[in-house]
């Protein structure tokens, strides 16, 4: 599953959830409607795992032309190689819908590459808005199961070197705005509480499962929300 930039880029269309031709630019803090949003998916998923969500959004009159969600290799090293992508992915549909900043939502692993582009790639001025939906943001026990073969098990893991430098200082650092979605029954974050950020807008859902954040109507009301600047 290792690509090249240059191939990353090139798949922009093919992952983009509905491409179409580029709008105007958008504002810094203007609409949802004219910002786009990308969606980055969990370990061992790919960009379907938003079908759901983007369903959602669209029905709530998100236009299609502005939904991305981003397949990437969750082995590789979230700090090494995939937050470089992301940036190379985000810069792209940027270009693409002429822009100045996007929105991102990530679920689970996701959440590390794009809180280390936010905090050490550039895209703190970027990102808009970034929403994280149960993400190992300190860490989560159970990827001790696979760090030994699995780089971003490893990185997961309490305690790594990503998580390190993530958590240092301020872990939620402007102006970008944070939003953290977690559950108490999550199966997958141990502890649960793992998700929660300081400086960020902690949001406890209904006791829903792991991937359930990814298809409940509550979640993505929330979120959609959250990213047209209501508070919850």
């Amino acid at each position: 599953m290792r690509r090249s930039v240059a191939a990353v880029l090139t798949a922009l269309l093919s992952t983009a959830a509905l491409a179409a031709s580029p709008g105007g630019a958008a504002q810094a803090h203007g609409p949802a409607a004219a910002r786009p949003v990308v969606f980055l998916h969990g370990r061992n998923a790919d960009s379907s795992a938003w079908d759901t969500m983007i369903a959602r959004f669209r029905a709530a009159g998100t236009p299609g032309d502005r939904l991305f969600a981003w397949t990437y290799d969750t082995t590789r090293s979230t700090n090494e190689v995939t937050a470089g992508l992301l940036t190379q992915y985000v810069d792209a549909v940027l270009r693409r819908t002429g822009a100045s900043q996007v929105d991102i939502v990530s679920h689970s692993l996701g959440s590390l590459p794009s809180r280390w582009y936010v905090k050490f790639g550039g895209g703190r001025a970027t990102v808009r808005h970034w929403v994280s939906l149960a993400g190992p943001n300190h860490g989560t026990g159970i990827a001790a199961l696979c760090a030994l073969w699995d780089q971003g098990c490893k990185d997961m893991t309490p305690g790594s070197y990503v998580l390190t430098h993530l958590n240092s200082g301020d872990e939620s650092p402007g102006p970008v705005d944070y939003t953290v979605l977690w559950s108490p029954c999550d199966e997958t974050m141990l502890p649960q509480n793992s998700p929660q950020l300081q400086g960020a807008r902690n949001v406890r859902t209904t006791c829903l499962k792991h991937n359930d954040l990814l298809t409940d109507a509550a979640v993505a009301a929330k979120v959609r929300a959250t990213l047209e600047g209501a508070r919850m």
